[in-house]
């Protein structure tokens, strides 16, 4: 009886465990990118994919309007995360209550309106009808690498590219304001160079005002373009070890486990991890074609066993070599993991399989570090002047 009572409970632990791993999986963002024909957004969806506008997966870009419905576009890491790219707004007939409601704007979590030069009256009525209903909405002034680029050469940057931007800013403020939009924050954004002007600035005020799962997914599919976004998601994947670490001791200590019945579930939790640094092959062939940089340049700089290719095999061997010595630290489970109790078995495993995640978790945090920053050395400050896209 006590047999079938203690399998029934840990049945049960299983099962909560595994409901908490899911609702981290499938927890859904969706965040719609429109603007006007022209303005660069199916460029800017796809530079928040991190992927360049060759790929085939990319959202089509072109100098004619190329989106004429409103289409989904998966993270090719997470993919419940989704970017829709919606047809162009601005057009003599656009009136902003109708199109909101031909896109089904209570579909998406953030509405990211972008623009390139200035921003007009069809700009500032769509985000307060968005605001009206109860949306998020962002403003990007796009392509500005292109005008900074431009009154640089036209000698026309006094005091540099600072006081260009600020005039930049000023203008985009000024705008606005005419069209009835006084005070709305305005983001400076390259697709082309996203790692300098303001989109770190855009993501950490989405991270802001996100919360719960969805602001959980937000961090995962973030590009790897500075060390705070890696903190934030070395933070955010933190956050769910122990879950990971209790599903693998669980699958140890269930009816004819081992310590090996934990590995799967350890490889398939690196994988995980491995793609959101981005360090993957295919993430790592992507960077490589959006930097002009050599893959084998990028792969050198991964130098960790998690970040290598995995097998139940190699990651077998990283959890019997994390088991040594894990006799000494036993004695915490009780009070640190009271669900396991005093099994010593299970709470060995859970130890194990901890500290294995942990550690591969700082090693693969280092390692895009360093793929991030050989990645960006040596990137051209200047300017791209041809963003005909849409």
């Amino acid at each position: 009886m006590g047999s079938l009572l203690r399998s029934r409970v840990l049945t049960e632990v299983v099962a909560q465990v595994q409901s908490m791993l899911d609702q981290l999986d499938s927890a859904t963002l969706d965040i719609a990118v429109t603007g006007e024909s022209g303005a660069g957004k199916s460029t800017f969806v796809n530079a928040f994919r991190g992927l360049d506008d060759e790929h085939p997966d990319a959202a089509p870009t072109g100098v004619t309007e190329t989106t004429r419905e409103v289409t989904p576009y998966a993270h090719p890491r997470i993919p419940t995360v989704r970017l829709w790219d919606l047809p162009g707004i601005g057009t003599p007939c656009f009136q902003a209550d109708s199109y909101l409601q031909a896109v089904g704007l209570r579909r998406f979590d953030l509405v990211i309106i972008v623009a390139s030069e200035r921003f007009r009256e069809s700009h500032a009525a769509l985000a307060r009808a968005v605001r009206a209903h109860g949306g998020r909405v962002y403003l990007v002034r796009n392509k500005v690498d292109r005008d900074v680029g431009a009154g640089l050469r036209r000698r026309a940057g006094a005091g540099g590219e600072e006081a260009l931007l600020a005039r930049i800013r000023e203008d985009c403020a000024g705008g606005l304001a005419r069209c009835g939009l006084p005070g709305a924050p305005v983001f400076l954004v390259s697709c082309f160079q996203l790692q300098r002007y303001d989109f770190e600035r855009l993501q950490d005020t989405l991270e802001a005002e996100l919360d719960g799962l969805k602001r959980h997914a937000l961090l995962l599919a973030l590009p790897n373009l500075s060390a705070a976004a890696l903190a934030a998601k070395r933070r955010a994947l933190a956050g769910t070890l122990w879950r990971t670490a209790m599903s693998a001791c669980l699958a140890a200590m269930a009816p004819g486990g081992a310590v090996r019945g934990s590995v799967p579930i350890l490889v398939q939790a690196l994988r995980s991890y491995q793609r959101h640094f981005g360090l993957d092959q295919d993430s790592l062939q992507q960077l490589a074609a959006l930097t002009g940089k050599q893959y084998q340049e990028l792969c050198a700089e991964v130098q960790s066993s998690a970040g290598r290719e995995l097998s139940e095999s190699s990651v077998g061997d990283m959890l019997s070599q994390v088991a040594v010595g894990q006799q000494l630290l036993a004695g915490l489970l009780e009070s640190r993991v009271p669900v396991l109790g005093t099994i010593t078995s299970g709470g060995v495993s859970f130890l194990a399989c901890y500290w294995l995640l942990r550690s591969a978790l700082s090693d693969l945090s280092e390692d895009a570090g360093r793929v991030m920053s050989k990645a960006l050395e040596g990137s051209d400050p200047g300017t791209k002047d041809t963003q005909m896209d849409i």
